[in-house]
């Protein structure tokens, strides 16, 4: 039986809230819609929103492109943190600050774990 290092679950595990963030935004649904239109953003940013997390959970599942997809991944929920503070819905920056520290996190240990290699 072969194992897997729990580094690459972890960041499968961040790729997978990725691709589903980027699927729920790229299909938004009427309320997700209606949040990006109250916080002023143009109608086709859901479909940009949600590519840039494709992007990054394809980024994340690849090993050698994990430390730019964890990059991408920490702007994109920065950003996320970042809109809903501005608009005074501080409960709602709880879910995008955690998996910020979390992709940050797995960041480090790819940087981490590079460092050693070379």
């Amino acid at each position: 039986m072969t194992t897997i290092p729990w580094r690459h679950v972890f960041a499968g595990a961040l790729a997978a809230f990725f691709l589903l963030g980027g699927t729920l935004n790229f299909f938004a649904s009427p309320e997700i819609q209606a949040d990006y239109a109250r916080w002023g953003y143009p109608d086709w940013f859901p479909y940009v929103t949600g590519l840039l997390e494709w992007i990054a959970a394809a980024l994340l599942a690849v090993p050698r492109t994990r430390l730019a997809g964890s990059l991408l991944g920490a702007l994109l929920m920065a950003a996320a943190a970042a809109t809903v503070l501005l608009h005074g819905e501080w409960s709602h920056a709880i879910p995008p600050l955690v998996v910020l520290a979390l992709v940050t996190l797995n960041g480090w240990l790819t940087k981490k774990r590079l460092s050693v290699s070379t």
